[in-house]
């Protein structure tokens, strides 16, 4: 059994969440923190209060961007339980991420403990009004202090927790989307696949200019050809067509997403006919024109499903269902987080349950 260390501070007093929770501006008053040396693997396993970091200047993950992270929910139910959602995905894709970055892995099944036990010390922090939960946030970071392009050696891993509201101010409304040309986000065979920060500092520049726009978020091109749908900044992508509902395939430059695994799923359990392979803009904009476009929907860890009202291309503007949810759209969201919060039965297998009882601190 895991021996971690709890330096928690006895709580005192109960906790008010505001009306508005926002999305990742709360956080709880505990992170769970351990290190990494080559001699020691992973050790100092600890749930302690949060506090800023102490950090030499020269530590590498500074100067030479070896840092990743990760992002999960858990969710109270209607019967007062807490579960999570797919936790052992998302560790799997956290080592993903780390084994491109010349990170160490993590043992997926003893990390699940880990944050079971975070969340139980955690648990008057837990959400109750319908569509909100607590945000999961690990991170890794590269700690030697030396200045020199080489992986580190010395690594300290972090899981801070956040009770969130909606992601998007506009909640389940339909956004708008820039299609973006004049940057791209990530190179296929580099760090695309990886939720590591240089991707999104690649992002920044054209999400702003989308935002002087009065666009919500950017749907990026591959960076090779500027001729193929990859992702949004924020989510995963789909188009739905008549006749078939298509999402990008996995080139080594979009996200392995985890809801976007489950939005496959569970469409091939309604028997929809979807297909995971490469996406022209140009089929898009004659799939428009043509009038066989449905739908765009995004799928996200923080959004669920986020369907798209409006994608604009340089001078042409598309406008999607009449700026209204389609049906898919509706029952993929409605189902996902009836799921999530126990409103109907998880067929999936997607929940684990999170047992609350743990030592008085």
């Amino acid at each position: 059994m895991l021996n971690i260390s709890h330096q928690v501070k006895p709580r005192t007093g109960k906790i008010e969440l505001p009306e508005n929770l926002g999305f990742g501006q709360i956080f709880t008053d505990n992170v769970f923190e351990m290190d990494y040396s080559p001699e020691k693997g992973w050790h100092n396993y600890t749930i302690k209060p949060l506090s800023n970091l102490s950090l030499h200047p020269a530590s590498m993950f500074i100067h030479y961007g070896q840092v990743m992270f990760e992002g999960m929910k858990a969710f109270r139910t209607v019967d007062d339980e807490i579960v999570l959602f797919r936790p052992h995905k998302h560790f799997e894709r956290l080592n993903n991420s780390a084994r491109r970055l010349v990170m160490p892995t993590v043992d997926v099944d003893m990390m699940v403990e880990v944050l079971k036990e975070l969340i139980a010390v955690e648990k008057e922090w837990m959400p109750t009004k319908p569509g909100e939960s607590l945000y999961i946030r690990p991170y890794m970071i590269g700690t030697d202090s030396a200045l020199g392009v080489r992986p580190s050696v010395t690594y300290k891993l972090i899981i801070m927790l956040s009770p969130v509201g909606a992601y998007y101010p506009e909640g389940f409304k339909p956004v708008k989307i820039l299609i973006q040309d004049d940057y791209v986000r990530a190179v296929r065979k580099g760090t695309g696949e990886c939720k590591t920060p240089g991707n999104y500092a690649a992002s920044l520049l054209g999400a702003e200019i989308a935002r002087q726009q009065g666009y919500t978020q950017v749907l990026w091109l591959d960076a090779v050809e500027l001729k193929y749908i990859e992702e949004v900044g924020t989510m995963n992508i789909f188009i739905e067509y008549k006749d078939e509902i298509v999402t990008p395939e996995l080139t080594g430059g979009i996200l392995h997403g985890v809801t976007r695994a489950s939005v496959i799923e569970m469409l091939k359990d309604m028997g929809k006919n979807i297909s995971v392979r490469r996406i022209s803009l140009e089929e898009l904009l004659r799939a428009y024109d043509s009038g066989k476009l449905v739908s765009v929907f995004g799928s996200g860890t923080a959004a669920v499903i986020s369907s798209v009202g409006e994608l604009k291309y340089k001078d042409k503007t598309l406008l999607l269902n009449r700026g209204e949810n389609s049906e898919i759209e509706l029952k993929l969201f409605n189902e996902i987080q009836s799921i999530q919060y126990g409103r109907i039965p998880d067929r999936f297998n997607w929940l684990t349950k999170v047992d609350v009882t743990v030592p008085a601190l």
